[in-house]
């Protein structure tokens, strides 16, 4: 049996139903999506590229981003997809680092883009605009509607998702086929999707949670996406009463109950509203229950594993935790010696499934690092099992921020911070925000005789890294507390700072 990705999605496809819904009303089909799809990959083919050659994708959410992802995994080519918002110093380690042959960008960008990979020896570069129009769309048009999917094993490699470490160096997740196939059809159970679901999907597709999440539960179940390019309050509320089913992180949440018209009567027709990528606040749990009648479903992932637990989908969903293990994933709570703890203890949550990644890129000692002797990936999240069963996320062992759904790795923007001119040294960490979860924030202490302000600090990294990675605050302070052993002590940072914002 074909272990492709698209493969198994198509087996479930219903030619005549609809799978995407644009906001103007624009409808493609699945047989469309199939003839579509082959498109792109003949394209692909066409360029050259081989099964396990990458295609590095930095563009805006559009129908046809999604359709060069799926002519990918069709092609056994390796998706890497990288967040709008990264800047070109970024954008080149990731060229660099992921060795692509086609780099598709976005049209405003394209001149840079080419530049930086011409310089990296990339065959070849397209793009495409905010409307999913561009060269790679033209070309793709000129292709063959008709594809003979390419026969995958289930260790094949699928994706590669970038997520940083706490060296500031950015690490590239492998995920197979076979990862991604057992995630999706776990979900696709567990959340009990059903015939007539439709997904209202408003989440970026850079990102584990809208691309393969997301879209790969509703493509399992042949389920109409009605696709918005981004999230828009109104927009969403507007459009609720035509879905059944809505994932977003908690800042969509917060947004949504800002809004006068979300109540009961709106959310009638949804079945389930799920919530991850950063903490939900039990305030916003809470408020969302007693406007909607609808209680969130917080679950636990993370891109080198994708989904690892969920509150259920029938059954008691208990705010402030992310539910059980998922089935087939194993899920303990480990000492520093990666052995269980018992209920009710905090130790660093550890993963072993068919949906955790084989390793990272290029970084065999990276994965010496991850992977206890056992095989369970050491998630670096702290966390707690109660005797209930239900898990519980208390802390981040690695100083991981996630700020409005993104990780931002604190060592990255002090290493920034660091090398600015009279900056002696530099402290990255999160404090509570109420519409972003955590809010990146930064102390400083400057060299002796140095004069440094926020305002000139921030002016100085704008533009060097992405938006979401950039500190809404800047605290010049005389020195950083260290405990005995000289390690600076985070967590008086956060109490002095962090009253929510």
């Amino acid at each position: 049996m074909n272990q492709n990705l698209y493969a198994l999605f198509a087996m479930h496809f219903q030619p005549a139903a609809i799978a995407f819904e644009l906001e103007d009303g624009t409808r493609l089909s699945y047989a469309e999506l199939e003839s579509e799809t082959a498109r792109y990959a003949n394209l692909l083919r066409a360029l050259g590229l081989a099964p396990g050659e990458r295609v590095v994708a930095q563009v805006e959410k559009s129908l046809s981003a999604v359709l060069l992802y799926l002519g990918c995994l069709r092609t056994g080519c390796v998706f890497v997809p990288l967040n709008t918002a990264y800047q070109a110093r970024e954008i080149s380690y990731f060229i660099g680092d992921a060795k692509p042959r086609l780099v598709v960008g976005r049209t405003e960008g394209a001149e840079a883009l080419g530049k930086l990979a011409l310089e990296a020896g990339v065959a070849h570069v397209l793009e495409l605009d905010a409307n999913g129009a561009g060269s790679l769309a033209s070309a793709a048009a000129a292709q063959s509607t008709h594809f003979a999917t390419v026969p995958s094993a289930k260790d094949d490699l699928a994706a590669i998702v970038y997520t940083s470490g706490t060296t500031g160096r950015s690490k590239g997740a492998m995920l197979s086929h076979g990862n991604l196939a057992s995630n999706a059809e776990v979900l696709h159970a567990y959340w009990a999707f059903q015939p007539g679901d439709v997904l209202l999907h408003a989440l970026p597709i850079y990102h584990v949670h809208g691309l393969m999440v997301a879209l790969h539960t509703a493509l399992f179940n042949a389920s109409r996406i009605v696709f918005l390019r981004k999230f828009d309050a109104a927009d969403v509320l507007r459009r609720l009463p035509d879905a059944t089913v809505f994932m977003g992180v908690p800042t969509m949440y917060v947004r949504l109950l800002g809004e006068a018209g979300l109540d009961r009567a709106t959310c009638a027709g949804m079945r389930l509203f799920v919530s991850g990528s950063a903490p939900l606040l039990n305030e916003t749990f809470d408020s969302f229950r007693e406007r909607t009648g609808h209680t969130i479903l917080e679950r636990y992932g993370m891109s080198e594993t994708n989904m690892n637990s969920s509150n259920p989908c029938a059954g008691e969903r208990r705010g402030g935790t992310v539910g059980f293990p998922l089935p087939g994933t194993a899920l303990r709570i480990a000492n520093d010696r990666d052995e269980a703890l018992a209920a009710g203890e905090i130790g660093e949550i550890q993963v072993r499934g068919p949906n955790v990644m084989s390793g990272y890129w290029g970084m065999p000692e990276k994965n010496t690092e991850a992977f206890a002797a056992d095989g369970y990936f050491r998630t670096g999240d702290l966390g707690r099992i109660d005797a209930e069963g239900y898990v519980s996320i208390v802390g981040r062992a690695k100083d991981l921020v996630i700020s409005g759904g993104l990780n931002v790795y604190p060592k990255e923007v002090e290493l920034l911070l660091d090398a600015l001119p009279g900056v002696e040294e530099s402290a990255v960490f999160g404090v509570p925000h109420a519409d972003f979860g955590e809010a990146v924030t930064a102390a400083i202490v400057p060299r002796p005789g140095a004069q440094l302000d926020e305002a000139g600090v921030l002016a100085q990294v704008k533009g060097e890294l992405a938006a979401f990675k950039l500190p809404k605050r800047v605290y010049i302070i005389d020195e950083l507390p260290r405990n005995a052993m000289g390690k600076v002590q985070k967590n008086l940072l956060r109490e002095r700072y962090g009253k929510p914002g």
